[in-house]
């Protein structure tokens, strides 16, 4: 089932990698890393087995900051997320919310996140979308 504005990229590399690789491109572009949640440990630490599946939340105030003041529900999809998982066939995928969704979900004037899936794609070593 196909989720609106949830995008995917496949990823050539392990879910660590492909974080590690967005965590370090997003600093090179000097976008603040806020959290990193390692899901699959969090879910091991209380028994609970899971695949590989990390969630990188990042932003940049002095770009986010002025566009939640104009448009104030955005502050509901920022700071930005990227999710690393593995799936059940063993595939890795990025996933996040597109710019054109996030653009259109609150009425933005351009699509001020649409350089940030290119840092993703770059991470994911790929271009390809993968299914929904």
């Amino acid at each position: 089932m196909a989720t609106p504005g949830f995008e995917s990229l496949e990823s050539r590399y392990s879910v660590h990698e492909t974080i590690d690789r967005l965590e370090s491109l997003l600093g090179s572009k000097g976008i603040r890393v806020f959290a990193r949640l390692d899901q699959a440990a969090e879910a091991q630490a209380v028994g609970i087995p899971m695949r590989p599946m990390v969630l990188l939340i990042f932003g940049d105030p002095k770009t986010g900051t002025p566009l939640m003041e104009e448009y104030p529900s955005l502050a509901i999809d920022l700071p930005l997320k990227a999710l690393a998982w593995k799936s059940s066939e063993g595939n890795v995928y990025l996933s996040f919310n597109s710019a054109d969704y996030l653009a259109e979900r609150h009425q933005l004037a351009g699509k001020p996140f649409k350089a940030v899936e290119a840092l993703f794609a770059q991470a994911a070593g790929t271009n390809a979308p993968a299914p929904k």
